[in-house]
């Protein structure tokens, strides 16, 4: 297994043992792969919750332009609850991982077919 298999593995385990939710490997992996090199870089594979500009990020280059959402308050709510669901207090929010929840969560499964 390469590096990226092991990531997303570990993107899996999180989704199972933080998130109560069993993952569609096939869009795991995809979304994944859309991260790009992100996935490498210690900083950048995770998400700073806690900082507005993070979440803006979030919300501008994965919401709107990604998944071609309108910015609309329904958003920073969905944001806010996969945030919640993956737990406030944990400190490796892996960008995959929140990426991932988001998608299936406004059904754009099918931007990554």
């Amino acid at each position: 297994m390469g590096k990226r298999d092991d990531l997303i593995a570990k993107y899996a385990d999180d989704l199972k043992n933080k998130c109560d939710i069993t993952p569609d490997m096939d869009l795991l992996t995809k979304v994944t792969i859309g991260c790009g090199p992100a996935i490498y870089n210690a900083d950048a594979s995770t998400v700073a919750s806690s900082q507005p500009d993070e979440i803006a990020t979030v919300k501008n280059n994965f919401l709107i332009k990604k998944l071609g959402l309108k910015d609309s308050a329904d958003l920073d709510t969905a944001i806010d609850s996969v945030l919640e669901t993956y737990g406030k207090s944990e400190r490796n929010k892996y960008r995959a991982v929140v990426y991932y929840m988001l998608t299936k969560h406004f059904k754009k499964e099918s931007i990554y077919g």
